[in-house]
């Protein structure tokens, strides 16, 4: 049976930035996210007799390697459950530019995990997925449940979830990707996590998380912007601090990031309430109310070196589309 998922890419507006367990998966800390309308990944799985071999294909083209390892990883944690052993063909395609720090491993793996559970005949709660799409991704354990989100660091692997905090139509505030980069990162996530402990301010960080959680909890529960606002852009340069003073260093950023940034910052100050935060990548990620949204874009379209703006409502978590 081939089955069909379209699965959210998100943002993280408390980031996480160093595993307690590598192999699980289980992050230091706790994060909050928001699932992304209009940056999504579209993936099919199909279990054949007659493959002699798992069929990877994304953004059409035949994937290999370790790529194609860490995916075939995950089908054999599918497998194992669903009790065959058949080969999978597995088409994937993203509608926004891979690896370059948009959480695509997120949206990637979130989709692999509910198609190939249901190709396979397995019927999982979606806590029960997202603890099996965190061990393909971390990120992508937040991709399976809607709109707002929080993923519980937990202790052991069956208490490390993502679950709904609100619903997609909960609160009307938008999400603008500013894509500055589209080329994939020399160093990815996985790679840059494992080193988030040798910089001096990673104990710091994890130390104010629980606080960070507890106050933009209130904050969303308030809807009171300026404070929400505020958490998640300190928290980005927080995050990025770690990863800058790691050994050896992380620099994520390029010039059109930083010259971005610092426009956000002269907007606001001349009136236009607007926030950024940064994954681990290039591109910006701008947060402000749907009334703004329009003004917003004509600011950026202004800005040379953009090579691209989605503009993403709060979106429900993974689906079966076909």
């Amino acid at each position: 049976m081939k089955v069909v998922v379209r699965a959210p890419s998100n943002i993280a507006f408390i980031k996480y930035w160093g595993k307690k367990n590598e192999k699980l998966r289980i992050p230091a800390n706790s994060s909050i996210s928001m699932n992304l309308s209009d940056a999504y990944t579209e993936t099919s799985v199909e279990f054949k007799k007659i493959l002699s071999d798992d069929l990877v294909i994304i953004d059409g083209k035949k994937i290999d390697g370790k790529e194609k390892e860490r995916i075939g990883r995950h089908l054999n944690l599918i497998r194992k459950m669903a009790r065959i052993n058949f080969f999978a063909e597995v088409l994937s395609k993203n509608n926004f530019p891979k690896g370059a720090g948009i959480a695509s491993s997120a949206s990637g793996f979130a989709a692999l995990t509910l198609a190939g559970v249901k190709a396979a005949g397995l019927n999982l709660s979606e806590k029960e997925l997202s603890v099996l799409a965190r061990l393909g991704s971390g990120s992508a354990c937040r991709s399976i449940p809607d709109g707002f989100v929080e993923w519980k660091k937990g202790s052991k692997s069956s208490d490390s979830y993502a679950y709904s905090l609100k619903s997609p139509e909960y609160w009307d505030i938008r999400d603008i990707i500013v894509v500055v980069g589209e080329k994939s990162k020399k160093v990815g996530s996985t790679e840059g996590h494992k080193e988030a402990t040798s910089s001096p301010f990673y104990k710091a960080r994890i130390s104010e998380m629980d606080k960070k959680i507890a106050d933009i909890k209130l904050a969303l529960k308030n809807k009171d912007f300026t404070k929400f606002g505020r958490i998640v852009e300190e928290e980005a340069i927080n995050m990025h601090t770690v990863m800058m003073t790691s050994k050896p260093p992380l620099f994520y950023w390029l010039p059109k990031t930083l010259e971005i940034m610092q426009s956000i910052t002269t907007w606001r100050e001349a009136g236009l309430e607007t926030y950024f935060t940064i994954d681990a990548g290039p591109n910006i990620h701008v947060i402000c109310r749907s009334k703004d949204v329009r003004k917003v874009k004509t600011k950026l379209e202004k800005i040379q070196g953009v090579k691209k703006i989605i503009i993403n409502r709060v979106s429900k978590g993974a689906r079966i589309v076909k």
